[in-house]
């Protein structure tokens, strides 16, 4: 989860500077910030938000993969030729 936090204080605050432990919000110490802290709930928000475009870029990942690997195969390519060439 830290990752995430971190995460969504950088989209929230992208300037900013600061140090948690234990994913706590409330032992957040913000070394640099310009204009208010954002409050727990706003960070919740931007944690969801974080993960939702997470999935929609692997899946975005995913579909241009299969696209490339339909687009190899129609040119002959086979299963293994794929596997090979790391698909």
């Amino acid at each position: 989860m830290s990752i995430y936090l971190v995460k969504a204080i950088k989209l929230l605050k992208p300037n900013a500077e600061f140090s948690f432990i234990d994913d706590d919000y409330s032992t957040i110490k913000w070394n640099v910030l310009d204009g208010d802290a954002p409050t727990e709930t706003e960070i919740n928000e931007a944690i969801k938000k974080v993960k939702a475009n997470e999935a929609a870029e692997a899946e975005a990942k995913a579909q241009a993969k299969a696209a490339a690997q339909a687009k190899l195969v129609a040119l002959g390519l086979t299963v293994e030729d794929l596997t090979a060439l790391g698909f």
